[in-house]
């Protein structure tokens, strides 16, 4: 074993939030649960290969086999999944403050409940 290396596995954001969701969904907390898995959802969407990446051709061009047409999805650095949280943090902090001005409180602590949960994170 070199300096500076270690037998334990690199931990990632998107993993500790999926963890989370497993322990969220057995504790049956609601308002983490859909924190959890709206923040996982805009990260696998990130990911997702815009459709003006994959051109269409005429059907003698096109591939054959099984998973031939397949895109590869793009990949996201650890930063690049920070930055995804941080924008469900924000919305969250914005809704809220749209349904305090409105008098929705119910609304508003849901919300910012979810924000903390995703906090937690960062």
């Amino acid at each position: 074993m070199t300096a500076g290396s270690s037998n334990q596995p690199v931990v990632t954001l998107r993993d500790s939030l999926r963890t989370a969701l497993k322990t969220a969904m057995k504790a049956r907390d609601r308002g983490a649960i859909s924190a959890l898995r709206s923040a996982l959802a805009a990260i696998d969407n990130a990911e997702a290969v815009d459709i003006g990446d994959v051109r269409a051709g005429a059907l003698e061009g096109s591939a054959v086999g099984l998973g031939a047409a397949e895109v590869r999805r793009r990949e996201l650095t650890e930063d690049d999944v920070v930055e995804i949280v941080r924008r469900e943090i924000n919305e969250r902090r914005i809704t809220a403050g749209e349904y305090d001005r409105l008098g929705a409180v119910d609304q508003r602590d849901q919300v910012t409940t979810e924000a903390d949960v995703l906090s937690a994170f960062l």
